[in-house]
This record gives C-alpha cells, sequence and structure tokens, in this order.
C-alpha cells in the first residue's frame, strides 16, 4: 500500500529550526495518557552484567486486534518520560496499539538498575531485548522508533539484522546518521547552549545511579569540556573503541543502512540545528526500496510542530505509516 503523508507547514510561533527544536521546552504540553494504563516492565540483559533495562508498558484502552507492539527509543540523555516518547505513544494508544517506552542502558530510571551506558552503536542491547520480550507483548509482531540517537542505535541493528530482523516496521525521527559530522556540527558556536546543556546532563547521567566508573574515568568524564572528549577519553575506551573517530567511523548509521530490508521510515528535517541536513539529501535512498524518506525543510530537531495540529507531525507520519 502506498504512503501519502501531510506536508509539513511550522506552526506559529515556531519558525526557524531552533524554535522548533526548543518548542517542547519552551511551552510544554501537557500530555495524559489516560484513559490508557501504565506498568512498569523490566528485562534483564543476559550478558552477564546483571544490567536490568527499565521501561513503562502502555497498554490501550481500545486495543486493536493484529497491531504490533512499538517500542520507543528515545535520544541522548532522554527518557521513557520524554516529551516526544509520551506524545507518539498517545497517538499509538488512541489508534489501537500497545507501546513500549524504552529506557536504555543507564538512563532515566534504568541508571538505578544498571552499571553500564548505552552509545549510539550499543545495537546489542535493542538485540537482546527483542529476545527477551515476553511472547504476550510480541503476539502480534513488533515495530519500533527510534529518536535521534535511538535512532541511530536502530539503524545500525536493523542494517545488521537485515532481513532477520524480527520487526514487521520501523522509524527514526531526526537521527544522527554520521556520528562525527553530527558532533562537528554540534562544536559550532552557534549551539554552544545546546551543547552545554547536553554534556552536563552526560555527566550527571554517566556517574549517578548504580553506575560503575572507575576513579580514573570519573574523573575522565568530569574533565571533559567537549561531546567529543567525553566520547573520547570515555565511551571509545570503555567499549573498545581506538578514539572517538573510530567509534564514530564503526558505529555510523549510513554504514549500515544499505543492509536494511524491514520497511523503515526515515524522518529528517533540512534545518536541524544539530544535525547537518547533507546528510540526508547526500544519501542514495533509491537503492534501498526498504527506506522511506521524509525530509521537509523545515522541523528542527525532534520538532515537527506543524500548523495543522497540535499532534506533532512527525507523531502522526510514523503512526500513518505503521498502519500500513
Amino acid at each position: 500500500m502506498s504512503f501519502t503523508p501531510p506536508s509539513f507547514r511550522p506552526r506559529f510561533p515556531w519558525w526557524g529550526g531552533d524554535l522548533q527544536t526548543l518548542a517542547n521546552r519552551l511551552s510544554p504540553p501537557a500530555i495524559d495518557l489516560a484513559p490508557h494504563r501504565t506498568e512498569r516492565v523490566s528485562f534483564a540483559l543476559p550478558d552477564g552484567t546483571g544490567d536490568v533495562l527499565q521501561a513503562s508498558l502502555d497498554r490501550s484502552a481500545t486495543p486493536r486486534p493484529g497491531r504490533p507492539l512499538v517500542i520507543l527509543i528515545h535520544g541522548l540523555t532522554g527518557a521513557e518520560d520524554s516529551l516526544y516518547m509520551l506524545s507518539q505513544s498517545r497517538l499509538l494508544l488512541d489508534r489501537g496499539s500497545n507501546v513500549l517506552r524504552l529506557n536504555l542502558r543507564g538512563a532515566g530510571p534504568s541508571r538505578a538498575t544498571c552499571g553500564g551506558q548505552y552509545y549510539a552503536g550499543r545495537s546489542q542491547d535493542f538485540r537482546a531485548l527483542l529476545r527477551v520480550l515476553p511472547a504476550e507483548l510480541a503476539k502480534d509482531g513488533v515495530a519500533a522508533v527510534g529518536y535521534s540517537l535511538g535512532g541511530a542505535m536502530l539503524l545500525k541493528y536493523l542494517g545488521e539484522e537485515g532481513a532477520a530482523a524480527p520487526l514487521v516496521a520501523a522509524a527514526s525521527v531526526s537521527a544522527p546518521i554520521d556520528l562525527s559530522a553530527t558532533c562537528r556540527s554540534m562544536l559550532r558556536g552557534r549551539n554552544t547552549i545546546y551543547h552545554r546543556h547536553l554534556l552536563g546532563q552526560m555527566k550527571i547521567e554517566a556517574t549517578g545511579g548504580a553506575a560503575v566508573v572507575s576513579a580514573t574515568e570519573r574523573t575522565a568524564i568530569l574533565g571533559s569540556k567537549t561531546i567529543w572528549e567525553y566520547d573520547e577519553v570515555f565511551i571509545a575506551p570503555r567499549h573498545g573503541f581506538d578514539g572517538a573517530e573510530d567509534y564514530y567511523e564503526k558505529c555510523k548509521p549510513v554504514r549500515f543502512m544499505a543492509g536494511i530490508r524491514v520497511p523503515t521510515l526515515v524522518v529528517a528535517s533540512r534545518d536541524d540545528p544539530w544535525i547537518p541536513g547533507g546528510l540526508y539529501t547526500g544519501y542514495d535512498w533509491a537503492g534501498n526500496r526498504a527506506l522511506t524518506p521524509l525530509l521537509p525543510d523545515a522541523g528542527g530537531h525532534v520538532g515537527f510542530h506543524g500548523s495543522d495540529s497540535r499532534q506533532p507531525w512527525s507523531d502522526r507520519v510514523v503512526a500513518g505509516f505503521f498502519q500500513r
């Protein structure tokens, strides 16, 4: 079945990539999931670390037979209660799908039950999660949506698995498909406020809760002046990479996207202040029929606040893509 999404036009006053990106922070919407029900679920990772992922399982009050479970994966320093996660969940629940809002290793509620830390290339955690999903949740299939860093991890996983990926559909929203280029973009002077905030949150996340870090690692984390340095002195050596650039090169989604065989919607705006739009416009989309790109000129980073609805445009196109 063909997929014809509505066009995107920004809503006043969220004009420009920065205001689209900051809209939820400047004017946070109130999102209530009632009458749908939410319960806490936990997933022990079978890798010998003892780490346990935490998630919120939202069950639709009006479930429709045959609808797959939809797993939502947050972005950098996000969690199950990020507004973009709640907004997408509400729409999917209203349309009869159950939703699992996942906290990656060491993020949100998972920080209290994990010694380790997520990163963009840690697709093995998502692979492990799918293996331990209860049959009751996966009986009608599984779909997944990844936001920003979560989208990068999801695209990498899909490319690694190819036709063997046990998903019926997937979507990424504002994923950094080239990690090195995205890091360089974040280090631009115009992104100083974004960069400072993200780095501060990353330091808190990596050293809080049940985080297992050596004294040397803690000093390196807290002493990092940039996200690149954080990846250079902590993420890369912790996970066996030869520095930040080696990590970026080996984990960037564009290395894996040609292998994706699950129908996948790829949403990104050309005015994203974090991710260079040229990364998307320069990709050979025609080379893989499994990929459906939606690349509007506007929308910011995980923004997409449109003039035709209070529901973010990205929520609606993802839900529409999954229905088809």
